[in-house]
């Protein structure tokens, strides 16, 4: 995962004193070689800097020195991992920020911030970029593991702040968050490393074009299918999937993790939009002996059976299934019925990203990979033929019916073929 490299600068020689606590007089020596090594790579870079001078700064014996880190890449990798100041910036900036009202002025205002920090440190981003090269394996692996995490961080962050804008993302917080701080660092470079460019006017007329990228191409697709015309998160009219891809879709989410074999088992089982399973709480789901249901609090009220039965294959009782087996299993205390691995609530993006593991190099009929929309679609063409009235699917989906009667009429034709086929085989 690419994050700002400028966050080694910024986090790393920036008011270090107040990232580490007072060391134990066992690990004194240890602090000590480490804050001078930083104090050293900030002013002349890691290349030209040599443990005697670490060792001279730090007031330690050279030999204390190898003792601890091994080398200076050894001492490079403590400075990355020990002092935890990737996850540290994450915080800083988590708490420095304002809420935002909505994505675009959360984008805005993260990336001004971020850029006013690499600013900041012009140098050191220089030394870094032209030395990273030089780095050893193990110090890569230890700026990528901290990258990661000061990347979960900051989507941590957006993910809280931006809420239920969420559900409109197509691409899942974590994504969307790398995507930006490596657009963020490659301005930082041109701007730092040349004397002049084009490419844009100045920092606001990059910001400007950034937000608009990113709000335009993470959630035009959702926009669509969010208009007054479509209130209730009706899919476009798709082809339902045959029954030995469902299958097979439910065995590959099995063979992936007890959640994202309950998701597929959901979204055959129940028909419910993406918006409204991620919105599901603990306490929406009912089971028992004869029945199992989900509460549906989002859009229209009302609630849906959880079927036994997909396709003609039984999934499981009402009491022991995928869903019921995904709960049992949850040691957390979060209230959402799925959740993600950092015990948050899953959003629409992580949706997303699961159903393409459980549909990997699976093709539809129609020559493409199965999308969300069609488990909904095959669901609701299945009741139909298991013999629910239009007005019974009414009740079940909320739907009008001018929005159920392209479903009956494949229900329908569905019916017909299967009808031709007894024929043939007579």
């Amino acid at each position: 995962m690419q994050v700002s490299l400028a966050f080694i600068a910024t986090s790393i020689f920036a008011d270090l004193q107040n990232l580490y606590l007072m060391p134990s007089p066992r690990n004194l020596n240890r602090q000590k070689i480490i804050q001078a090594a930083i104090e050293l790579f900030a002013n002349q870079g890691v290349s030209e800097t040599t443990t005697k001078q670490i060792a001279e700064l730090a007031q330690v014996n050279e030999v204390t020195l190898f003792r601890q880190f091994g080398n200076k890449h050894g001492l490079l990798l403590a400075v990355i991992e020990d002092a935890e100041v990737f996850a540290q910036l994450g915080q800083s900036l988590s708490t420095e920020l304002p809420p935002a009202s909505n994505l675009a002025e959360m984008l805005r205002t993260y990336a001004n911030t971020c850029l006013q920090a690499l600013e900041q440190t012009p140098a050191v981003i220089r030394s870094l970029v032209g030395e990273s090269g030089q780095y050893s394996t193990e110090n890569r692996q230890g700026l990528g593991r901290s990258f990661d995490r000061a990347n979960r961080r900051v989507a941590k962050y957006l993910k809280t702040n931006i809420g239920e804008s969420q559900s409109d993302l197509q691409l899942p917080i974590e994504q969307l968050t790398s995507l930006l701080h490596t657009l963020l660092f490659g301005y930082a470079t041109i701007e730092l490393t040349s004397e002049f460019h084009g490419l844009w006017r100045d920092r606001t007329d990059f910001l400007d074009r950034v937000v608009k990228l990113f709000v335009a191409g993470a959630m035009a697709v959702n926009s669509q299918h969010s208009t007054v015309t479509n209130p209730t998160d009706t899919p476009a009219i798709q082809l339902d999937l045959p029954a030995s891809i469902v299958h097979q879709i439910l065995q590959q989410a099995k063979k992936h993790s007890l959640q994202t074999y309950a998701l597929a088992y959901v979204l055959f089982g129940t028909g419910l939009s993406v918006s409204e399973i991620i919105a599901l709480t603990r306490s929406n789901h009912v089971s028992s002996n004869d029945l199992q249901l989900l509460q549906i609090t989002r859009g229209a009220i009302r609630q849906v059976p959880v079927n036994q039965w997909i396709l003609g294959k039984r999934y499981g009782s009402y009491l022991k299934n995928p869903l019921t087996q995904w709960l049992r299993s949850r040691k957390d205390s979060n209230l959402a019925l799925f959740i993600n691995s950092d015990d948050t609530a899953l959003t629409a993006g992580d949706l997303h990203q699961l159903w393409q593991q459980s549909t990997h190099e699976i093709i539809a009929p129609t020559g493409a990979p199965p999308t969300i929309a069609q488990a909904q679609v095959t669901w609701c063409v299945e009741m139909i033929m298991r013999g629910l009235s239009i007005e019974a699917m009414q009740v079940l989906t909320g739907w009008e019916t001018s929005q159920l009667e392209p479903y009956v009429h494949r229900a329908k034709e569905l019916t017909v073929l299967a009808q031709a086929f007894n024929v043939d085989r007579h």
